[in-house]
Formats: C-alpha cells, sequence, structure tokens
C-alpha cells in the first residue's frame, strides 16, 4: 500500500489497516512455518507495509495532540 493511500485514512481507518495487516503477516508466517508458502517475499512486503501504516498513524496521532494542545 502506497503512503499517499494511507494519508488519506483518518485514525481509526488506519488502526484497521494495521490490524488487517498483522493478520495477513500472521496468515503467511503460518504458511511459511507449514511450508505452504513459495514466495517469502511477500512477508518482507507486508512486514514493511504494517511499519508504514504505524509511522503514519503515530505521525497523525501526534498531530492530532498538537492540535488539541495548543486550542488550549
Amino acid at each position: 500500500m502506497k503512503t499517499t493511500e494511507l494519508r488519506q485514512k483518518d485514525i481509526a481507518g488506519l488502526q484497521n489497516e494495521v490490524k488487517e495487516l498483522q493478520k495477513a503477516h500472521f496468515g503467511l508466517r503460518m504458511q511459511k512455518a507449514t511450508q505452504q508458502l513459495t514466495n517469502t517475499g511477500t512477508l518482507r512486503v507486508t512486514r514493511r507495509d504494517i511499519a508504514r501504516a504505524k509511522t503514519i498513524l503515530a505521525q497523525k496521532k501526534s498531530e492530532e495532540t498538537a492540535k488539541s494542545s495548543s486550542s488550549k
């Protein structure tokens, strides 16, 4: 998933996306453990997608707290 697509989502959408990516990554890890996964490169891609989504989520949360603290 591209960063532009992730940046368009709100915080709840990003949290949902992280959850879905983690489920997908778990499924891939289980396939690898049972030797059903032929393309192990997908593990790397999903791991990086999770990190990308978590980074943008943290940025949005910090922006939100900055906005709320500056309006006080």
